[in-house]
C-alpha cells in the first residue's frame, strides 16, 4: 500500500515499508498458530542441510548450516565486554563490489516502498541468493531523501552484529540506487504476529531480547535506529531477528529533529520537535512489546494527528491478559519524560536487562543464537520466498536510459 507522507502543520517522512492496521484487534488468539545475500549459508528445516560456499565481500563461507548457527564463541562477563568483542569485529561492507550488479538476476519481488523495491536476485557466478533494494534516484530526490539514504548506507556499512541485516555492497546507475544485502528467508516479524494475533509472553521476551541486544549495539555506536517495528523485523532461517531496513538510522553524537518514523512508534519529543536521540529507541521497544503482547500498539487511531494526540496524552490502557511485569516493563519505556525513561539512565541497557520481565534471559546463548527461537519460518530451498508477501510485477521502466545522470554527486558513496 503506498506510504503517507503528511503535511502541515508536521511533516511526517515514513519509512521504506508501511503496513499500520488502522484499528487493534480485540478478540486474537494467545497462542501463534529488507534482503540476504546467503553470505551466510541459510540453515535449514529440521530434515534438511544446505551447504554453501561463496566468498561475499572479501569473506569465504565454505560451512554447513549447523556449523555457522554460533556467530561467536567467545563468553563475556558483562555488556561493556560484550560490545568490546562486536565492535572489534570485521566488518562485512566492501567500498569495492566483489560482483558487478549486471551478474545478479532479479527474480521475486519481497518488498515495495516509496522509492522502489526489494527483489530476491541471484549471482550467476555463484549461484547463491542475495537481497536487493533497487531505489529510484528521481523519487528520493523528490522526496528529499537524499540525506536519509546517505545515511542507511553509511550506518548499516559500520556495522556487523548478529541481529541486524548484513549490507555487502551498493551500485548505482544513472537511474537507480542498489543496495546488496543478506536474504533473510523467514519473512517480516509483521507477517508472523498477524498470523499468530498475538504472541506468548515468552515469544514476546525472545524477541525484545535480541532487539534489546542489537539497539544497544547501535547506541554504543553513537547510532539511532528510529524505525522499530513489526515491519523492520526479519526472521532468518533459524527464526532469530534481523533489523532491517535502515532509512532513518543516523550518527548523532547530541539530539537531531528530524520527525521522522511510524506514527504509531513516535516517541513525545519527536512529535513535540524538541530534538531527540538515542532514548527514542527504548521508547519504540516499549510500543513494540505491547504490539507483541496485545496484537495492536497502545496509541491508535485512523488519523496520524489522533495518534499524537495519544501518544502526547500518554495515557495507556492494557488488555486483561497483560502479565504484571510486562506492564510494569513497559510502562517504564513508554515514559514521556526522557530523563526518566527506562534505558536513558545512567545503567543504559542494562537496566533493562535487569528488570524483573527479563529474569532468565541467556543473553549469552542469544547473542551465539544457541537459544531456540520461537518460531521457525519453513521454506524448501534457499531461494524460497513463501514466507513473503506476493507483489504485483512492476510498472515497465519508463525512464531514460543513457549516459546522463545528472543526481550521480548526490550519492558519492553508492
Amino acid at each position: 500500500m503506498p506510504l503517507k507522507v503528511l503535511t502541515s502543520p508536521l511533516t511526517l517522512v515514513t519509512g521504506f515499508f508501511s503496513k499500520r492496521p488502522k484499528s487493534p484487534t480485540s478478540d486474537v488468539p494467545q497462542s501463534p498458530k529488507s534482503v540476504t545475500c546467503n553470505g551466510r549459508p541459510s540453515s535449514s528445516a529440521s530434515s534438511v542441510t544446505f551447504t554453501n560456499t561463496v566468498s561475499i565481500a572479501g569473506f569465504s563461507h565454505g560451512k554447513s548450516s549447523s556449523s555457522m548457527s554460533s556467530p561467536c564463541d567467545s563468553h563475556f562477563s558483562d555488556s561493556k565486554e560484550m560490545l568490546q568483542y562486536w565492535h572489534s569485529r570485521p566488518l562485512v561492507y566492501r567500498e569495492t563490489p566483489e560482483h558487478c550488479l549486471e551478474e545478479f538476476d532479479m527474480l521475486d519481488t519481497v518488498g515495495t516502498g516509496t522509492f522502489g523495491r526489494v527483489y530476491l536476485a541471484k549471482c550467476g557466478r555463484n549461484d547463491q541468493y542475495y537481497a536487493i533494494k533497487v531505489l529510484k534516484k528521481t523519487e528520493i530526490v523528490r522526496m528529499k531523501q537524499v540525506e536519509h539514504i546517505n545515511s542507511e548506507r553509511l550506518v548499516l556499512s559500520k556495522v556487523n552484529f548478529p541481529f541486524i541485516v548484513d549490507l555487502y555492497c551498493t551500485y548505482q546507475d544513472a537511474n537507480n540506487l542498489y543496495m546488496l544485502q543478506e536474504y533473510v528467508i523467514g519473512g517480516e516479524l509483521f507477517s508472523h504476529l498477524r498470523k499468530a494475533g498475538r504472541f506468548t509472553n515468552e515469544m514476546t521476551r525472545f524477541y525484545a531480547s535480541e532487539i534489546l541486544l542489537a539497539i544497544e549495539y547501535l547506541h554504543a555506536k553513537d547510532m539511532i535506529y528510529r524505525d522499530l517495528k513489526p515491519e523492520n523485523l526479519l526472521l532468518d532461517s533459524n527464526g532469530h531477528i534481523k533489523i532491517t531496513d535502515f532509512g532513518f538510522a543516523k550518527k548523532v553524537d547530541d539530539r537531531t529533529w528530524t520527525l521522522c518514523g511510524t506514527p504509531e512508534y513516535l516517541a513525545p519529543e519527536i512529535i513535540t520537535s524538541k530534538g531527540h536521540s538515542k532514548a527514542v529507541d527504548w521508547w519504540a521497544l516499549g510500543i513494540l512489546i505491547f504490539e507483541m503482547l496485545a496484537g495492536y500498539p497502545p496509541f491508535f487511531d485512523d488519523n496520524p494527528f489522533g495518534i499524537y494526540e495519544k501518544i502526547l496524552g500518554g495515557k495507556l490502557r492494557f488488555p486483561s491478559h497483560f502479565d504484571p511485569t510486562a506492564k510494569d516493563l513497559v510502562k517504564k519505556l513508554l515514559t514521556s519524560d526522557r530523563s526518566k525513561r527506562l534505558g536513558n539512565l545512567k545503567g543504559g541497557a542494562d537496566d533493562i536487562k535487569k528488570h524483573k520481565w527479563f529474569r532468565g534471559v541467556d543473553w549469552q546463548g542469544l547473542l551465539n543464537k544457541t537459544v531456540q527461537a520461537p518460531i521457525v519460518p519453513p521454506y524448501q530451498h534457499p531461494g524460497d520466498t513463501s514466507n513473503f508477501e506476493k507483489y504485483a510485477d512492476p510498472e515497465p521502466d519508463q525512464s531514460q536510459k543513457g549516459d546522463l545522470d545528472p543526481y550521480r554527486h548526490l550519492f558519492p558513496g553508492f
